[in-house]
């Protein structure tokens, strides 16, 4: 089982096991926490089965800024990027790209181990770099689910002509609001990350992917450290 996909089942598994054995909740609160339960397991699911998927996303940050998504399940590969960076990963290299003061720099490292899933790798890099990614999300969800004073509100909307469920979600004095596309593609963020404020919105979608999004930016510097083959 890709690794990816363990996580995310163990993950949302573990919430509902943990608000089914409730026998001092009333049963409503046991009602509630089983509906929060599912909801995050749904999301969780749609967004698994995404890293297997052949898509590209683009997305309007806050400020006006852009960024976007990339992957392809034949050949394997996956990137984001986004105003200051890069990150691709293939099955022959991660690429690392940094762009300050107009000039972008790029690092080549061995490959890693993506248990099919490179947009893995990806998310794990973008993570650092405080992106929003989907796992994020996830995280936020469960936490939420996890939290019986959590209020988790669902609806519906349209993002780029693709229909999303969304959330808005209180706990703990803090609230933010996600929506996941049928795709189970990341629609929206808004809210805080890591403490910090972040807002991302889907502006459009495909599932047919241009090679060149996993190029290296033109004009950058590169540096290869892979070991040259004998």
């Amino acid at each position: 089982m890709p690794a990816a996909s363990t996580t995310f089942r163990v993950l949302t598994a573990s919430v509902i096991a943990s608000l089914t054995v409730t026998g001092c909740q009333a049963l409503d609160d046991a009602g509630q926490a089983l509906g929060h339960a599912d909801l995050v397991n749904d999301l969780a699911a749609r967004m698994d089965r995404s890293l297997e998927q052949t898509w590209a996303a683009d997305y309007q940050l806050s400020g006006g800024r852009a960024a976007s998504i990339a992957q392809t399940k034949e050949p394997l590969r996956s990137s984001y990027t986004w105003p200051a960076g890069k990150i691709t990963v293939t099955q022959d290299a991660v690429t690392n790209c940094t762009t300050a003061a107009g000039q972008t720099s790029c690092t080549v490292v061995p490959p890693v181990l993506t248990a099919g899933k490179p947009s893995v790798a990806v998310y794990a890099e973008a993570s650092k770099r405080g992106l929003v990614t989907p796992p994020a999300v996830i995280r936020l969800l469960t936490e939420a689910a996890l939290d019986p004073q959590a209020s988790i509100t669902q609806s519906d909307t349209t993002l780029a002509g693709h229909h999303a469920t969304c959330v808005d979600v209180t706990r703990a004095g803090e609230r933010f609001t996600a929506c996941v596309t049928n795709e189970g593609v990341l629609g929206s963020f808004t809210g805080s990350l890591d403490g910090r404020p972040e807002e991302l919105a889907l502006t459009s979608y495909t599932d047919i992917v241009d090679p060149r999004a996993f190029d290296v930016p033109a004009g950058a510097g590169v540096v290869d450290r892979r070991t040259p083959t004998p």
